[in-house]
């Protein structure tokens, strides 16, 4: 059973910068995409950034570019998401997905397992 776990989020200003992890548990995770999605209150689930696991291809949501980075410490089975540069419209509940997939999609659908999700919240 594919278990994933996010934390890191919380309260920051604008300008500011939060980490958020992802550990991933149940099988390993060679053929594997892993992303972050967020949602903010009455709007659909949206695609951030994306990685291979084995490749490490990444891939983002372009408002984000520049901004986020999304990298995987195969070790821990961890999965990041380093958030700086944050403006008020980062504000959403940020989940964490994974698939087993070749290529890294960007619709929700896609998306076989789910973290519970955790609170960034970005004050102007």
């Amino acid at each position: 059973q594919v278990q994933l776990v996010e934390s890191g989020g919380g309260l920051v200003q604008a300008g500011g910068s939060l980490r958020l992890s992802c550990v991933a548990s149940g099988r390993t995770f060679g053929g594997y995409v892993m992303a972050w999605f967020r949602q903010a209150p009455g709007e659909e689930r949206k695609f951030v950034a994306g990685i291979r696991w084995i490749s490490r291809y990444t891939d983002y949501l372009e408002s984000v570019k520049g901004r986020f980075t999304i990298s995987r410490d195969n070790a821990k089975s961890t999965v990041y998401l380093q958030m700086n540069g944050l403006k008020p419209e980062d504000t959403a509940v940020y989940y964490c997905a994974a698939v087993s997939r070749a290529s890294i999609p960007n619709g929700p659908e896609n998306y076989a397992y789910w973290g519970q999700g955790t609170q960034v919240t970005v004050s102007s």
